[in-house]
């Protein structure tokens, strides 16, 4: 028997955009993420299961701080100490109003209740869903979710390792039992991010959990 959904669940979708997919006809693929596309249909799939929906969008301007681009003699993948503490830098991605930034049109989540744009500051980061890099900054989500009734969160989508994982720890620190669908969602892959993530996820009591335990069938 799948797990029953209970009118206070809600499925979290984190930055399934274009950008953390394989290019498809030159569009996307800045920062992506291997089989990112093969998750699509799962959580499609998943969305089905679900009365309430959410979607995160990461939306950078130009010139954002996670941007390697922007600061002069780095790389991709190495990192710089912002105000807030160590911050990775990455190829420019997902910049407010490009197609990478566009969510994947293969997503079919068509009664999806909120899209929650982030990393959106120019000067601070975003992974998590409810918090700027800094850890204090909230995006206003987790006050979303407490009004509306919301206290149980299945999370998917992009990465395993970085912003899904800041967003089930968040998520768990504020209150909510959050779980995450182990195969819808994949991960960068950074030396090291793989553990670091289930152990921050084992330390934050977030549960790990494949889709067929939802009812969604392979």
């Amino acid at each position: 028997m799948p797990m029953p959904i209970q009118p206070r669940d809600a499925l979290l979708v984190i930055d399934v955009q274009n950008d953390f997919c394989p290019a498809v006809d030159g569009v996307g693929g800045a920062l992506a993420v291997a089989g990112a596309h093969e998750i699509v249909p799962i959580i499609n799939a998943l969305g089905r299961r679900f009365a309430h929906v959410l979607l995160t969008q990461d939306w950078h301007p130009r010139r954002h701080i996670s941007f390697a681009s922007s600061h002069a003699g780095k790389q991709p993948y190495e990192q710089t100490e912002a105000e807030y503490g160590p911050q990775a830098l990455w190829p420019d991605h997902c910049v407010q109003g490009s197609a990478g930034a566009a969510l994947h049109p293969g997503l079919d989540l068509p009664h999806a209740e909120l899209v929650l744009r982030k990393g959106f500051r120019r000067e601070i980061d975003s992974y998590s869903a409810f918090l700027e890099n800094d850890h204090v900054t909230p995006t206003g989500l987790a006050g979303y979710l407490r009004e509306r009734g919301l206290t149980r969160l299945f999370l998917c989508g992009l990465a395993y390792d970085f912003c899904v994982r800041f967003s089930a720890v968040d998520g768990a620190a504020l209150g909510f039992e959050c779980m995450v669908v182990e195969d819808a969602t994949r991960a960068v892959g950074l030396p090291g991010s793989l553990e670091e993530a289930k152990e921050a996820f084992a330390v934050a009591g977030v549960t790990e959990l494949r889709s067929e335990l939802i009812g969604v069938q392979g």
